[in-house]
């Protein structure tokens, strides 16, 4: 009974360790400066003044940069597990971003 308890533990702290391993950091850096907290559908990011941090287990960086620069705007970088994305990819992924001092103009 005794080994049966240990042997499920170990199984379970493998298959948490192997979880939590898959999981990827990602980092970006917004042109304009933001402290906000934006939650898409595959990631959290939390931002400070210096840099937006995210992580999951999603595979597809560029889709994750554009969902965040459709809310944060134009990116200066992108990084996944501290690997940035190239030029032109971070170009793609800027194609999304939302446009910077877009207020609409009343009129009179």
């Amino acid at each position: 009974m005794l080994r049966s308890i240990f042997t499920f533990s170990a199984l379970a702290l493998t298959a948490t360790a192997a979880t939590a391993a898959t999981a990827s950091s990602y980092s970006a850096k917004p042109a304009a400066p933001t402290t906000e907290r934006f939650i898409t559908r595959d990631i959290t990011w939390n931002c400070t003044e210096a840099a937006c941090q995210g992580a999951t287990q999603e595979s597809r960086p560029l889709v994750l940069c554009q969902s965040l620069a459709k809310r944060a705007g134009r990116l200066e970088s992108f990084a996944v597990d501290g690997r940035a994305l190239a030029a032109a990819e971070l170009d793609r992924c800027n194609a999304s971003a939302k446009a910077q001092g877009s207020k609409a103009l009343a009129t009179q």
